[in-house]
């Protein structure tokens, strides 16, 4: 071997050793070294052998090699390749099932007994050229901007689904129009990935079978609208009265707006919120149609919004039934999309006839007697020919059992073909004073202090005094509402403020918790408070609340501070799944000493204030032991009563709305023409009669088992003369006992304010507190929203 050819071999590392010479070449050296071995071999072959040995790889890394990891990723890569074609071709596009599947709902009570059957399905199936083609890019603009000329499939948004599935977390990934249509005809809405792999199958072969104007025929065809409505004939009959063919592009926009949340986005029932989101789905699917060129930008800037006509009514749901069947729904659709991660409109075309049996736990002789407690004492004396206001009254109410959380009685209206929207669960009307219990919660749960560092309990003692500026660390916080008729009630206990409803004391009171934690209490105990900002004015309740939410709010209070969801549905089976709802009695969210004595102070507003009249010394009471508290808005639009007795929880609110387009809110002063002028409606008044004539019917004496020291059930309740002059610092007290003086609940001066009656037979110069303060609304300069509504006349409820 040469050099160059031993050079090369070192170069290899020595692993080669020299060539053998052929037998007739003789040796060199022999005897130095092994027969046949040059000298630059045996050179190469010592320096070989003082290296140390390479070491063998260890088990791990000898298992998991470059070449082992990508062969075995190709390997998986290639059976799913070919598990996939497998799957291809054994799955076939199956019958179409969307009919077979619309089946009427039977809804019962808690007896057992048939409440209702909602009636067959409206669905109506029209060709896609009966649809105009602006309408038609609608949907496609809405939904899926690619459609005529993808493959069918959105591969990203499928992957994402099947690992949000597989992960459990049960999250929507996109979809196409092709394979929302293939989950509306031919599948069913199951977060399975056995489903969505056939889904992703089907759709590729539908979309190579059919055209596309067949496929979108389709998918506009088995869509769900909301208001019992499925396809696009069908809808545009519910919300704009003509057929499909005539249909608008506002008006096309709004229907394919409404597929991501139909329920949400009805502009009949929608909240502030839904509102503003339809709206910004509606000008999203108007500008997605611009950037595509299907619609000129001159023309879309014209547009305005198409406000949807009212429901009609649907055979079966007369009355109180549709709105307990709404409610129903609701819940179940809000259940499904927990426990199976799909969405609104998925839900709500699971839901909407489908054939579930639901159980609700309304109890029918409760129901009957909370509907003639309405009627007796409101809706027989409301004559909308007579007094226009009286055609402005809505009513709502909602009756929970505090120890399981059962919605045991609803009231959502006159009748539901009335008026669509449900006055229980409606949230546009303020809750006013009825607030005012969640912020002295607040107090006692975080260890409040007055601003000159004493404990806020019912002994405390607030300077009165209406109009008073409300005051932060020594400093004016540009805030100080008036108490009703501007009455100054001087130094007096937090009990004798909660009997009287006194603004300016639980104004300070907000400020001296922090309004943040009064919010964040109002969350815990059930107050959907997402948007609402901490500032002051919420003291007066100037939030939006339904009946239902106050409902599980006083229920918290009752159930000794553990959290009460109202539920209405008791259980739901359809043909091939149950469904069992969590369970309305949740975690404690303040303690109980807390949550009994606010039910301590609540005693003394029903015996001692402002329900004093129509609850305390109703004929029907017998003894029974109630909390409670009354309310009235700004401008008396509207008038609450939120009391409960240890078995049972009922809220009652009254709200001023116009009958007809745009339903402005109003005043129901003057309504029923039997109120002593000028007719204010107080929360005293009608809804704690309606109140009272219900829960003495259905309830029997009960006493509440209370953890406490404070309040009017446990001691007599007590303040400083209203007649004393009111104190320089507002919340400041010698100490937190109240004095001994005489309580003005235990034996009321004449003033009206003290003792509100709340009886059509009496004289005015009786119930003076009905007359209004004639101040306007104030501007709050805290809330950078505007206007803020502020109840000057509120208190006194």
């Amino acid at each position: 071997m040469g050099r160059a050819e031993e050079r090369r071999a070192r170069q290899r590392g020595g692993r080669r050793t020299a060539p053998r010479r052929s037998s007739g070449t003789p040796s060199v050296g022999a005897g130095d070294g092994a027969a046949g071995a040059t000298p630059g071999g045996r050179a190469a072959a010592r320096r070989a052998a003082a290296r140390p040995a390479k070491a063998r790889k260890s088990g791990i890394r000898a298992l998991f090699t470059w070449k082992k990891i990508l062969g075995t990723f190709f390997a998986v890569c290639l059976l799913g390749i070919g598990a996939f074609i497998v799957l291809y071709l054994m799955v076939d596009i199956p019958q179409g099932n969307a009919v077979a599947q619309r089946e009427s709902n039977v809804y019962k009570y808690s007896d057992g007994s048939v409440l209702a059957r909602d009636g067959q399905v409206n669905r109506e199936s029209v060709s896609l050229d009966q649809v105009p083609k602006d309408v038609q890019h609608c949907f496609v603009a809405a939904e899926n901007k690619t459609f005529y000329h993808d493959s069918g499939v959105d591969l990203k948004g499928t992957a994402r689904g099947l690992l949000n599935t597989l992960r459990g977390r049960g999250t929507q990934g996109g979809s196409t129009i092709t394979q929302q249509y293939v989950k509306n005809y031919y599948l069913d809405q199951n977060q399975t990935v056995t489903r969505k792999l056939k889904e992703l199958v089907i759709s590729l072969k539908v979309d190579q079978k059919y055209t596309k104007d067949q496929i979108l025929a389709g998918y506009i065809n088995t869509s769900y609208y909301g208001r019992g409505a499925y396809g696009i004939q069908a809808a545009a009959q519910a919300y704009y009265r003509v057929d499909a063919r005539k249909l608008t592009v506002e008006q096309g926009a709004y229907l394919a707006a409404l597929l991501q949340a139909p329920s949400q986005y009805d502009w009949a029932v929608a909240s502030t919120t839904g509102k503003q989101l339809v709206k910004a789905r509606w000008n999203y699917v108007l500008d997605n149609m611009v950037k595509q060129n299907w619609l000129d930008a001159g023309k879309r800037r014209t547009m305005t919004f198409p406000v949807p006509k009212d429901p009609r009514g649907t055979p079966g749901l007369e009355g109180q039934k549709g709105y307990l069947i709404d409610l129903a729904n609701k819940q179940l659709e809000q259940k499904l999309m927990k426990d199976e991660g799909i969405s609104q409109s998925q839900a709500e075309a699971e839901v909407v006839g489908r054939g579930w049996t639901i159980t609700l736990n309304i109890d029918k002789k409760k129901q009957a007697a909370l509907e003639k407690a309405v009627k007796a004492q409101l809706t027989s004396k409301l004559d909308p020919k007579r007094r226009k206001v009286d055609g402005d009254v809505q009513a709502g109410a909602v009756s929970v059992d505090p120890k399981t959380g059962k919605i045991v009685a609803l009231y959502g209206g006159q009748d539901y073909f009335k008026h669509y929207t449900s006055n229980a669960t409606r949230t546009d009307f303020q809750p006013a004073s009825t607030f005012k219990p969640v912020i002295l919660a607040a107090a006692l749960e975080s260890g409040a202090r007055t601003q000159d560092g004493l404990p806020i309990n019912a002994n405390t003692i607030y300077d009165g005094t209406s109009g008073r500026q409300v005051v932060d660390h020594g400093s004016k916080v540009g805030f100080g509402p008036p108490n009703e008729d501007d009455r100054d009630y001087g130094p007096i206990t937090v009990q004798t403020a909660m009997n009287q409803s006194v603004n300016s004391v639980f104004a300070q009171m907000g400020v001296d918790v922090g309004m943040q934690k009064v919010m964040s209490t109002a969350g815990d105990l059930g107050m959907d408070t997402k948007g609402m900002q901490a500032v002051p004015a919420q003291t007066l309740g100037s939030m939006g609340a339904s009946p239902l939410e106050m409902a599980g709010i006083y229920a918290t209070f009752d159930n000794h501070g553990k959290k009460v969801t109202p539920t209405i549905v008791a259980k739901a089976e359809g043909k091939s799944r149950s469904v069992t709802m969590a369970d309305a009695i949740g975690d404690q969210v303040i303690s109980r000493q807390a949550a009994d004595t606010v039910t301590s102070v609540l005693t003394g507003v029903v015996d001692d204030g402002t329900a004093r009249t129509s609850v305390a010394a109703n004929a029907a009471r017998d003894g029974q032991q109630v909390a409670g508290k009354t309310g009235t808005s700004d401008e008396n639009r509207s008038a609450w009563f939120t009391g409960y007795t240890p078995d049972l929880v009922t809220s009652v609110g009254l709200f001023g709305e116009q009958p007809q387009p745009p339903y402005r809110h109003v005043s129901l002063t003057g309504a029923t023409g039997l109120l002593p002028p000028p007719g204010r409606v107080n929360g005293g008044g009608y809804p704690a009669q309606i109140w009272a004539a219900y829960t003495f019917g259905v309830t029997d004496r009960a006493e509440f088992e209370l953890d406490t020291n404070q309040g009017a059930a446990v001691q007599p309740p007590a303040s400083q003369s209203p007649s004393q002059s009111p104190s320089q610092s507002p919340s400041k007290s010698a100490s937190s006992s109240p004095p001994p003086s005489k309580s003005p609940s235990q034996s009321p001066p004449k003033s009206p304010s003290q003792s509100p009656s709340n009886s059509p037979s009496q004289s005015p110069s009786q119930s003076p507190s009905r007359t209004p303060s004639g101040g306007p609304s104030i501007e709050n300069p805290l809330n950078p929203g505007g206007r803020q509504q502020l109840d000057s006349r509120q208190p006194a409820q």
